[in-house]
């Protein structure tokens, strides 16, 4: 896999690594394509409050466009639904850019971590069930 003047979803954001043993080579994401994978399977990463300390840790290093074009890209509902409610939450990019995401919101709902049980409200505004505690994830800020 080479760099990709137009990458597929499954190429998007990722690079090869160079050689690890004979023929095999390892390839590596840049931080933005790691968020959605996290964003896309949380169950895999600790969960999404985990994925959010490392969203909120790394979001100077972010680049809030390339999420969104990222994210947009590999339309993924789950995903778009996530990372808008995470980026507002923390005020990381631009309102322009968030309402790039709600944009292309579609009418269902999906669970805004679903490593937990469902419950807690609908969330109109993002299409998420807000089975985290929202204080939970304000935690976030303070750690």
């Amino acid at each position: 896999m080479h760099a990709q003047s137009n990458p597929t979803p499954k190429t998007l954001g990722r690079r090869p690594a160079g050689l690890v043993t004979g023929q095999d080579r390892v390839v590596v994401s840049d931080l933005e394509r790691t968020v959605l994978d996290c964003l896309k399977q949380p169950e895999h990463c600790g969960g999404l409050v985990e994925v959010a300390k490392g969203l909120w840790m790394r979001r100077e290093a972010a680049d809030p466009r390339k999420l969104v074009d990222y994210a947009l890209r590999l339309d993924v509902g789950a995903v778009t639904r996530r990372l808008g409610y995470l980026m507002e939450l923390y005020e990381i990019g631009s309102p322009a850019e968030v309402e790039r995401l709600r944009g292309h919101l579609t009418a269902g709902y999906a669970l805004l971590d679903p490593v937990l049980p469902p419950g807690g409200r609908h969330l109109r505004r993002w299409r998420v069930r807000l089975n985290v505690a929202p204080d939970e994830l304000a935690v976030v800020i303070r750690t």
